[in-house]
């Protein structure tokens, strides 16, 4: 298996494709974020907000991507990123996480990353600034 270090620039990680959301992974989101807030958990309270139905949390989606990492954690570390909310993930979503590495400077990687649902449409986008160990 390659490792970052040999990572050239314009190549991208393995993507890592999340189960379909389930009620049960926002439940316990919720908690875990202490955001109640009930479109995430509540189909009536989506509705009544003009939701189709209940979306994840964007913070969920966001950490997930830290998944894209995890093989890699003994080379380095998620120094700082960047992340723009592009769509809603709802229940059952399958979506996609990808990051492709755009520069290499010293022990930083900056790498452009992504997640899309099973239309593949963008639900987010962002950067990442991995920090390799010296």
């Amino acid at each position: 298996m390659s490792t970052l270090t040999q990572l050239q620039v314009g190549e991208s990680l393995p993507e890592v494709q999340l189960e379909p959301v389930s009620r049960m992974d926002l439940i316990k989101y919720s908690g875990a974020s202490g955001d109640f807030n009930p479109i995430h958990t509540i189909d009536d309270e989506a509705k009544k907000a003009g939701l189709p139905g209940i979306i994840a949390h964007g913070m969920w989606t966001m950490g997930n991507l830290a998944k894209l990492f995890t093989a890699s954690y003994e080379e380095g570390f998620v120094q700082d990123y960047s992340i723009r909310f592009k769509g809603m993930v709802f229940l059952n979503d399958v979506v996609t996480l990808k990051a492709a590495l755009m520069e290499k400077q010293d022990q930083k990687l900056r790498f452009n990353v992504q997640a899309v649902n099973q239309q593949g449409n963008e639900v987010l986008k962002g950067k990442v600034v991995y920090h390799l160990y010296e």
